[in-house]
């Protein structure tokens, strides 16, 4: 907005100060730049809450001068606000850049890391140029941030470029206000910078400079670990089955879908159905994966992806991977560098330790990675970005919160692992950090609490946890001192989206996911909640059910249909082909209190019907049933299954008439698809029947089903079609990967005192 300055002098002092994602991003430069074009008169500088400017002149020019640096600031800033104070005139003579300003409580916004790009891109394509070829070119619009960041302010001295001292070259173009370079902290060139080499063990050992000779072991099929900007991923080539079958083995991952880089979007648009909206996001400077739907006639190899018609498709967002590709011309797969359900690697000797017998040859560089960050996957949701993990290039930008927060820490679940800080009027979020299921999640998770308090200054006043007391992170929470505020789970999903969208109570909040400890001590998961500013009301939830086996129900879908079956009273004998082993214990399982708990949870009563359609009896990763429901869905159906919501509160959500309508239809051989789309659109209907009877106008959508595109879209348009305002997660996941937003906004607000 345009600042009104006071009338009674036309000669004016103008302070701006930018609270946002601003530093690393050209800002400073673009403001001297325009204050020379517009001959004015001042500084600018970064400082510990953003970028700080004062400018002398005439009042018109300078209400000009703030108005053009909102709307012509660089591409990659985020401005969160600006405030304006009129001064005195101080005389300055010229416009320099001062140097940042440091203190203890630093806050500024950090950028996550950047695309290469086009400028850059140019150059390291461009004979003659002396970056041809140069892996680590970047400048102030791209290139590595949040990575290799170690202190605010964001300068060269506090990331790890410091160990590379700049040639005279680079030195001159960092120096020069005018070059695109200026300030660009990562600047580097063959001279001066970070080195790239490649190592291969075995009896043909062999080192050296040789991206060619990367290039060619791809080529014959073998799996190459390569350092980018965040950790290693491990790359083969997608379209050879032979070698994805092999990383599969190795890397002890069955089933789950690997991301597929492709060397330009063209290649992209061959393999899979892009719309302009979702190519927009492979070429953005967050360069996620993206969720894309699989061609008819992709190249990409079946075990890339088995049974899933969509691929994970990314570009090429680090110089390094554009030369390489530049090489290829094919794709390949480029996930992270780990065995199953550990952080990725990050460094050199860790890496060659714990790919060891994984990857076939290392392609590694010497500038050192501060933080892991995996790649961001995100998919096409109501028309709108639904992202389902946020790390590479959307961490650390924080959420702008409307009211004020006390600090607190906030450590997340269990799975899909986040930590968060929340003080002042925002929230940032960690970099995702996975399952804390193995002692290196652990160390990952533990590392990621102390960078981010350090690394912002940060001093909680309180800290928030889950309230299941066998959670790591709420065993953690108990080690720091501090009063540990437990927040329900499904109460931390919606406050999630809540904090995403900024919405302030009351609102119904339907959350759906796999599982969450309940204020009960029962397994909540079917939940239909009321949010008011200090509480939370268990408006409705779906009808419980046990569970045989417990967590193992988690992993074998055929529990759940088992528990389903014994609920209803229904003949168990039909699961006994799903038995084939252990039946007589097996059937035995429901009755059990102790060894089957009750749960309300949807994601197993997704699971229990993809087992009675038979598309899924065992999950090799999490959500694999439920995956399978969403893949096979005939969206030309539109019947609906009945799923009455009755009751006094709590209201119950009967799902046995949906069942038995649906076992009619099993019976009657219906497809899968059409039995799919009925039960999705039962499930739409009966968010639609909640909000009219709990009569609030908004309505808040969360937890891990809603990454289901189209339930999320099938219950929105009934929603809005009646006239209720539907919310669904755009800037954090819906899965568990943004509960530590949510425990933060809910402490920070004080909702629990």
């Amino acid at each position: 907005m345009t600042p009104s300055p006071p009338a009674e002098s036309s000669f004016r002092r103008l302070r701006l100060s930018l609270f946002g994602a601003v530093q690393g991003v050209g800002f400073r430069p673009f403001v001297f730049r325009l204050a020379e074009d517009m001959r004015l008169s001042g500084w600018v500088l970064n400082g510990p809450f953003g970028v700080v400017i004062e400018v002398d002149g005439n009042e018109q020019a300078l209400r000009l001068f703030a108005s053009r640096v909102e709307k012509e600031k660089p591409p990659a800033a985020v401005l969160a606000a600006v405030e304006t104070v009129w001064l005195e005139p101080s005389g300055f003579q010229g416009f320099h850049i001062k140097e940042s300003e440091v203190s203890a409580s630093a806050s500024a916004w950090l950028l996550p890391d950047l695309a290469t790009c086009p400028e850059c891109l140019a150059e390291i394509s461009q004979s003659g140029e002396r970056r041809q070829g140069y892996a680590f070119t970047n400048c102030t619009l791209c290139g590595p941030r949040f990575t290799i960041v170690t202190d605010i302010p964001y300068d060269r001295p506090n990331t790890s470029m410091a160990g590379f001292p700049l040639c005279a070259k680079c030195r001159a173009e960092y120096e020069n206000p005018r070059d695109r370079r200026f300030h660009a902290q990562p600047i580097a060139c063959p001279d001066c910078g970070p080195k790239l080499w490649l190592e291969r063990e075995g009896p043909n050992r062999e080192t050296g400079p040789s991206l060619d000779r990367a290039a060619a072991l791809l080529r014959q099929g073998d799996i190459l670990a390569l350092k980018g900007i965040g950790g290693f991923l491990l790359l083969c080539d997608a379209r050879s089955q032979k070698a994805v079958e092999r990383l599969r083995r190795r890397k002890r991952r069955q089933k789950k879908p690997f991301a597929v880089m492709f060397p330009d979007l063209e290649s992209v648009r061959r393999n899979c159905d892009v719309s302009p909206l979702e190519a927009e996001w492979l070429a953005s400077t967050a360069a996620p994966i993206v969720i894309l739907r699989r061609g008819p006639d992709a190249e990409v190899a079946k075990s890339v992806a088995p049974g899933n018609p969509w691929l994970g498709a990314m570009l090429p967002y680090a110089p390094l991977h554009h030369l390489l590709m530049g090489l290829l011309k094919f794709p390949v797969i480029a996930t992270s560098a780990n065995l199953s359900e550990e952080p990725m690697a990050k460094d050199n000797a860790e890496a060659k330790t714990r790919l060891k017998g994984i990857a076939d040859a290392f392609l590694m560089h010497d500038r050192p990675i501060v933080r892991h960050a995996d790649d961001s996957i995100v998919r096409l949701a109501r028309g709108r970005q639904l992202v389902l993990r946020r790390a590479r290039g959307l961490a650390p930008l924080p959420l702008r919160i409307s009211r004020p927060l006390r600090p607190v820490l906030a450590l997340g679940a269990h799975l899909k692992s986040t930590v968060a800080i929340a003080w002042d009027r925002q929230i940032v979020v960690s970099q995702h950090i996975g399952d804390l299921e193995t002692a290196a999640s652990l160390a990952a998770f533990r590392d990621a609490v102390t960078d981010l308090c350090r690394l912002y200054g940060f001093n909680p006043q309180v800290v928030a946890c889950d309230m299941h007391p066998d959670y790591a992170s709420s065993r953690f929470a108990e080690t720091l001192g501090l009063p540990v505020a437990r927040i329900q789970h499904h109460h931390a999903h919606a406050a999630a989206c809540m904090a995403d969208l900024d919405i302030a109570p009351p609102a119904l909040a339907i959350v759906w996911d796999g599982l969450g400890l309940g204020t009960d001590n029962t397994i909540w998961g079917g939940e239909f909640l009321i949010i008011r500013d200090n509480s939370f009301e268990r408006f409705g939830h779906l009808r419980t059910f046990p569970l045989p086996g417990a967590e193992a129900a988690i992993r074998e879908p055929r529990r759940c249909a088992l528990g389903l079956l014994y609920e209803m009273g229904a003949d168990l004998g039909r699961l006994r082909p799903c038995f084939p082993r252990d039946w007589e214990a097996a059937q035995k399982l429901p009755s059990s209190r102790a060894f089957s708990p009750r749960t309300s949870s949807m994601g197993r009563l997704f699971d229990g019907l993809a087992s009675l359609t038979g598309l899924r009896q065992a999950n090799a990763f999490e959500g694999q049933a439920a995956m399978s429901l969403e893949h096979c869905l005939d969206a030309g159906e539109t019947g609906a299954y009945p799923f009455p919501l009755a009751g006094a509160a709590p209201r119950i959500a009967d799902w046995e008439p949906l069942l038995r309508a649906a076992l009619e239809d099993i019976g009657r051989g219906v497809a899968p698809g059409v039995i799919s789309a009925r039960f999705h659109n039962a499930l739409a209907r009966l968010v639609l029947e909640a909000a009219r009877q709990a009569g609030l106008q908004r309505v808040v959508l969360s937890g891990g089903v809603f990454q289901n595109a189209y339930l999320s879209a099938q219950v929105c348009a009934l929603l809005e079609e009646a006239g209720f305002q539907a919310h669904t997660h755009q800037r954090l996941p819906p899965n568990d990967g943004g509960i530590s937003a949510g425990q933060a906004y809910i402490a920070g607000l004080g909702w629990l005192d």
